[in-house]
């Protein structure tokens, strides 16, 4: 790629501006090793320009019509649509993962856009029966203020969408930071929201230092909402430092999900859902399923269609035609992987499919790793227990409903489960007994506008999606007026 073209996403928005600096951040292809564009390396000063930009447009923004701002979006949303197949084409140079998968994260991108241009508008208050004559009580919500999101590189264009969008419907200004292996897109899509005519100020991009820019946000009096999606390691750093002036947080963490598949299961049909959620976006996907529990008797059963579907999986840079499994976003990624591998391994498990790293021909300069599918699994072992975050499936063999629900819930994390079974009571029974924040029963697919997506326990706290996800960018205030005699 010539410079110019690596250099047409290297600025910021800050106060409806582009922002350039002599110091850049380069962005490679997981597949090739070739570097596919720079951002500028921002800082303190960066983080700081773009709260006071925010602040200072905060008022007059929370002051527009809901009607007003959700034509902001629309529009928004039309541009992304429009442009999806090169937006694509950018989301899978710098991410990795399949054109397909790229297009439909784009599109549901400009879903969740369009979805909150509309709830904005429903941003209703209340009028609650008073205590004393003359009394009325109202409940008004009103947005927060300035909002600093901060993004994840395995679904970079969707988190913008999903932290913008609500936002902004909310009347919140907002500061993002898109994660340092996957800042193309971000811009790619800012630039498409500049171009709506977005008030100044009212949505701001700073790409670069992590700890310098968060840290700034975490320390500014004027951000009063921070929304993050990463790892449960940093998002606990977020809160401990968060405390100090009790910002408002959404934070969507790390998971271990589980699935349990029940005799009356019908194994066709969760095989192929599993296979599907299993290895979307190469097993990186923090909702994906990361350990597949198997009732004794239907396990062969089930296992066999497993790998069956998993050995046809065609693996490959993702501008390939066909290709289903893209690379891991970085060496560090790989390892991880061999290193999970390899402890199952050791303490038993047999590797039915794949189990190690591609590196001939098209795979040498490329972190791509085998489709694998592990069986003989047990809860002593790091992969039934850690967050893999790979395309590795592991299959634990269960007795009871009793004995997988206990096994299920022994974990720190409680983001989402799926359960496959035609047992209607039994559905019910795991549906509530799970201690997770998502049950699927009979399919994988949890992420849509109008839901609330998130988790509990370590997998962090508050929602996107759905009205819960617009009130996590408004505040409550109530009042009581009492009317002069």
């Amino acid at each position: 790629m010539t410079n110019g073209l690596q250099d047409q996403w290297n600025h910021c928005w800050i106060n409806g501006e582009k922002h350039c600096l002599p110091t850049a951040l380069d962005v490679t292809n997981p597949a090739t090793g070739e570097m596919v564009g720079r951002v500028p390396l921002g800082g303190e000063r960066e983080a700081r320009l773009a709260v006071d930009a925010a602040a200072q447009a905060f008022p007059q923004w929370a002051q527009l019509p809901a009607q007003t701002r959700a034509g902001y979006l629309m529009e928004w949303a039309e541009r992304i649509v429009r442009d999806r197949d090169v937006l694509a084409e950018l989301l899978t140079a710098e991410q990795g993962k399949p054109l397909d998968e790229a297009r439909d994260e784009l599109e549901g991108a400009a879903a969740f856009i369009r979805w909150y241009a509309e709830e904005g508008k429903r941003a209703y208050g209340e009028v609650i029966p008073a205590s004393r004559h003359q009394q009325r009580i109202m409940v008004l919500r009103q947005p927060v203020g300035v909002a600093a999101l901060i993004t994840p590189w395995n679904y970079p264009a969707a988190m913008v969408a999903r932290k913008m969008a609500p936002a902004l419907a909310a009347g919140c200004t907002a500061v993002l930071k898109p994660a340092r292996q996957t800042p193309l897109i971000a811009v790619a899509l800012f630039d498409r929201l500049m171009e709506t005519g977005l008030p100044a100020g009212a949505a701001n991009l700073v790409t670069g230092a992590a700890d310098a820019i968060g840290g700034t946000w975490l320390s500014d009096s004027r951000v009063r909402k921070i929304s993050f999606t990463g790892s449960t390691e940093v998002g606990k750093q977020l809160m401990r430092r968060a405390a100090d002036q009790v910002k408002r947080l959404s934070l969507e963490l790390g998971g271990n999900a589980p699935v349990i598949v029940f005799p009356d299961a019908d194994l066709e049909r969760a095989a192929e859902a599993i296979v599907a959620n299993k290895f979307e976006n190469a097993g990186q996907m923090c909702n994906g399923i990361n350990v597949i529990y198997a009732h004794q008797e239907i396990a062969d059963a089930l296992t066999e269609r497993i790998v069956a579907r998993v050995r046809h999986l065609r693996v490959g840079a993702g501008t390939e035609p066909c290709v289903q499994v893209g690379p891991l976003i970085d060496e560090n990624a790989v390892h991880r992987a061999e290193q999970l591998v390899a402890d199952a391994r050791e303490k038993g498990a047999r590797v039915l499919t794949g189990g190690y790293r591609l590196t001939a021909g098209a795979y040498a300069r490329g972190h791509f790793f085998a489709p694998t599918v592990l069986d003989g699994v047990t809860r002593a072992m790091a992969v039934t227990r850690e967050e893999i975050f790979g395309p590795i499936a592991p299959i634990v063999r269960f007795a009871s409903e009793e004995e997988v629900l206990r096994w299920a819930n022994e974990t720190p994390y409680g983001l989402a489960a799926y359960v496959f079974t035609r047992d209607l009571g039994r559905s019910w029974r795991m549906s509530e007994a799970l201690e997770f924040g998502m049950v699927a029963v009979n399919g994988t697919s949890l992420s849509v506008p109008q839901a609330p997506f998130g988790g509990i326990k370590e997998s962090g706290v508050g929602r996107e999606g759905g009205h819960h996800g617009l009130a996590e960018f408004m505040d409550v205030k109530y009042v009581a007026l009492t009317l002069p005699d």
